[in-house]
């Protein structure tokens, strides 16, 4: 492994740009069901690759079947199921409690790889993953106003999509490792191999529901709706996926799948910009995050972050 950085840099870059995305997400899905919103942002994001793929002359990979399929599976897995089970949560816990909820994905990503891809880390390694995840975490649980007591009912469900949502995202990320190292695909075709698998399955269920129930599109009336939806795409989905395959690739998964969480870091510069008050906890939580973030570069720039890798 080339001790570049590249990965890591990648992991931060796709986490700022998720963040910008959640924010617009969490607007238009107030309008947008989850499952009709990740069958939009992926349809988008698919056109986008195929025009780049197109752009660059980027040939299909030369590959065994094996990574392709791994790469589909990782799709339907990471993006079929696991951003919806998102959005769902987000509509039922506020993005807040879901990010929370989520910061125990980079453990258990590390976890899995070590067992399943023997990528060992060292245990300055988990010192910086624990750091960054601390700091992420001390940021998310502050009171904010607005932050209202919820239902038995809708905890519960949100609770159990967050879950879904945060192993759904450790296994797509195992997944994903393996067919990445194990073949010759690179990130942009593997960014559209799961987006492409993902948004089959996302089309026949929501064909199934077609079939028991009927639809309405009043959203499209909007061109505001469809404008920040687009966006949100473009950012989040297209050039977010694309920069994970990048890092998943270049880096161990329980570094990259860390750095990828640091989503509500960049959460505090687009509140501050939105005219928001920030406290000095939300400051101190980004610090800790940032030394975290910063132990792992370091490591990473030193070559010892894996053993096995």
């Amino acid at each position: 492994m080339v001790a570049d950085g590249k990965g890591e840099l990648a992991a931060l870059l796709a986490a700022a740009l998720w963040a910008v995305a959640s924010v617009v997400y969490g607007i238009v899905g107030q309008r947008i069901p989850p499952l009709q919103l990740n069958v939009i942002k992926g349809i988008v994001a698919i056109a986008c690759l195929i025009l780049t793929i197109l752009f660059t002359r980027e040939a299909f990979p030369i590959s065994a079947p094996i990574p392709i399929l791994l790469l589909c599976l990782s799709g339907v897995i990471g993006i079929g199921w696991g951003d919806t089970a998102f959005l769902a949560a987000i509509n039922h816990l506020g993005a807040r409690r879901v990010l929370l909820i989520g910061t125990l994905s980079p453990p258990v990503t590390a976890i899995a790889a070590n067992l399943v891809l023997r990528e060992q880390l060292h245990l300055s390694a988990w010192c910086g993953i624990l750091l960054t995840i601390l700091g992420v975490a001390w940021v998310i649980t502050e009171r904010v106003p607005g932050d209202g007591e919820l239902s038995p009912t809708h905890l519960r469900i949100g609770i159990s999509f967050a879950l879904l949502a945060t192993i759904t995202n450790a296994m797509a990320t195992i997944i994903s490792r393996a067919a990445l190292t194990s073949g010759s695909v690179n990130p942009l075709w593997a960014a559209l191999l799961r987006l492409s698998a993902a948004e089959v399955i996302l089309l026949l269920w929501v064909w199934l529901q077609r079939k028991n129930q009927e639809f309405s599109y009043p959203y499209w009336q909007s061109r505001r709706v469809i404008f920040a939806t687009c966006f949100a795409a473009f950012f989040g989905t297209y050039l977010g996926i694309w920069l994970q395959q990048i890092a998943i690739k270049f880096t161990v998964a329980g570094i990259a799948s860390t750095l990828l969480q640091t989503s509500p870091l960049f959460v505090i510069p687009i509140a501050i910009l939105m005219g928001e008050k920030v406290s000095w906890r939300a400051i101190a939580g980004v610090i800790i995050a940032i030394g975290g973030i910063g132990l792992l570069f370091y490591l990473q720039g030193h070559g010892n972050q894996a053993v096995g890798a």
